[in-house]
């Protein structure tokens, strides 16, 4: 099996949660007590989330390359960046280490080409709905269109992210606010909802909605597994 090396802490949440769906895999797969062979750098998000709001996105990148420099050195043989909105800076990352980097995007579109469908709603932090690194890739590369929430429900959808999900409060007023956002990207003619930040399977997955749910936490831990197992 090979070395995962993790670009974890934003959230200190999500990372938990791949931490655990990572083993729950290994175990399911091989059997008896297998575990993951995993190594975590855990940043303190404060410092990222307020890299994020200042738009010093070059400097937040130059962070993390110093930390995937950190694991390739510690010996990972490849990179997870345990974050959806952080992959803007997934270019910087990999030109300052040799491993290959599992991007979070490309095992959610292989998912949702798998599916057969081609337009999908996207929920998210602000930056990944609004910016091109995340729906540019998936247009691009995989010829799968978006729709994300009006602004106002974009603006709450990332609210409950950093406000609440980060911070591991989990509501029910935020879960129906969500359910909400979903019906109307549905009615609006999305085939599937791609749950594009790492913390948002905590609030709602597949019971909260009639079409299909694209967990980007669980399809990126089930791509690294492919590759720490792959012969």
């Amino acid at each position: 099996m090979k070395l995962i090396g993790i670009l974890g802490g934003m959230s200190w949440t999500s990372s938990a949660e791949y931490y655990r769906v990572l083993n729950e895999e290994v175990a399911r797969r091989m059997g008896g007590l297998h575990s993951a062979r995993v190594l975590l750098h855990s940043v303190d998000f404060a410092e990222v989330a307020a890299l994020q709001r200042a738009g010093h996105w070059a400097e937040a990148g130059t962070l993390l390359a110093e930390a995937a420099r950190g694991l390739e050195r510690a010996g990972a043989e490849a990179l997870v960046l345990a974050t959806n909105t952080m992959h803007k800076v997934a270019p910087q990352i990999e030109v300052a280490v040799s491993l290959p980097l599992l991007h979070i995007v490309d095992g959610t579109a292989e998912a949702i080409r798998t599916a057969g469908l081609s337009r999908v709603g996207l929920l998210a932090t602000a930056f990944t709905m609004e910016q091109e690194f995340y729906t540019g890739r998936l247009r691009d590369r995989f010829g799968i269109q978006t729709l994300t929430p009006p602004p106002e429900d974009r603006a709450e959808v990332h609210r409950i992210i950093y406000d609440e999900l980060c911070r591991n409060e989990i509501r029910d007023t935020s879960r129906a606010t969500y359910r909400h956002v979903m019906a109307d990207l549905v009615a609006r003619g999305a085939q599937g909802i791609i749950l594009g930040c790492t913390e948002i399977t905590l609030l709602v997955g597949a019971a909260d909605t009639a079409v299909p749910v694209f967990d980007t936490t669980r399809l990126h831990v089930q791509a690294a597994v492919d590759w720490a197992l792959e012969s």
